[in-house]
Order: C-alpha cells, then sequence, then structure tokens
C-alpha cells in the first residue's frame, strides 16, 4: 500500500459528486487508500472552484477533519514546477497537476487519486511513470 496518497481535483469531486461519472470509482477508492490524503492548494482552489457553493460545505468538512491536507510548499519547488509545466506545454500542464507530479517525486511510495488521464504521459523525474489510481486503470 503507498505511504503517500496524493489526491487531484477530479478524484476529490468525483467522491462528493454523487453526479460526477467517476463517482463509484471515486467511492470505492476511498477506502482503499485510506486518509489523510496529501494535496497542493492549487488542487485545493481548482476542487473548490468545480464544487461550487453546493459542494464546498463537503470539502471543508474533509480539510477540517485532517482527511486531506495541505502539504506543498511552491515557493520551494516553484523551478521544478515551472520545468514541468514548460515540458508538458502542449497539453498544457495545470499548475496543479505539475505540483502533484513534483510531490510524487519527493514523497515516499507515492500514488495519485485522479480521473485525469493527461497522468498516463507526465513522468517523474524525466522517465519514471507517475504512480495513479484512475478509473482509466493506469498503473
Amino acid at each position: 500500500m503507498a505511504r503517500s496518497v496524493l489526491v487531484d481535483a477530479g478524484f476529490v469531486v468525483a467522491l462528493l459528486s454523487r453526479r460526477d461519472s467517476h463517482h463509484r470509482w471515486a467511492v470505492a477508492q476511498a477506502p482503499r487508500f485510506a486518509p489523510p490524503w496529501r494535496t497542493c492548494d492549487a488542487v485545493l482552489s481548482e476542487t473548490f472552484h468545480l464544487l461550487g457553493t453546493r459542494g464546498g460545505p463537503a470539502l471543508s468538512a474533509l480539510l477540517r477533519r485532517g482527511s486531506i491536507v495541505a502539504g506543498f510548499d511552491l515557493a520551494g519547488d516553484l523551478e521544478p514546477v515551472l520545468r514541468l509545466m514548460q515540458k508538458y506545454v502542449s497539453l498544457p500542464m495545470s499548475l496543479a497537476d505539475a505540483c502533484l507530479v513534483r510531490m510524487s517525486e519527493t514523497l515516499p511510495d507515492p500514488v495519485i487519486l485522479t480521473t485525469d488521464a493527461d497522468f498516463r504521459i507526465y513522468r517523474r523525474h524525466s522517465r519514471q511513470i507517475v504512480p495513479c489510481a484512475t478509473p482509466f486503470g493506469i498503473p
């Protein structure tokens, strides 16, 4: 089991929104990858935006309980994050995705819970597959 479970906005939205097409998948993953889940401020901002006023209270509750923890210092990892965004400019790679890939490079035994298929393309440490759990079955 992964020691560092990272979450992307798509996973959190799917978990909290019954209307999301990946809701059942996200609910099934939650017990497999028990909290606390780590993420970054960019993911939280994106998630609050996507959930809107209806889903904001549920996300706030996860944060208050410590189920989701923002644990990334962008200022300390600015250059590696910007390099990742430049490398994948053709996709383009979002700041949130770049922060998660960078987190996967710095944390022990990481896995990212995501509904974003772009993580199939991204590489950590330039050549390594980013460990992910997705509804698409990528490693």
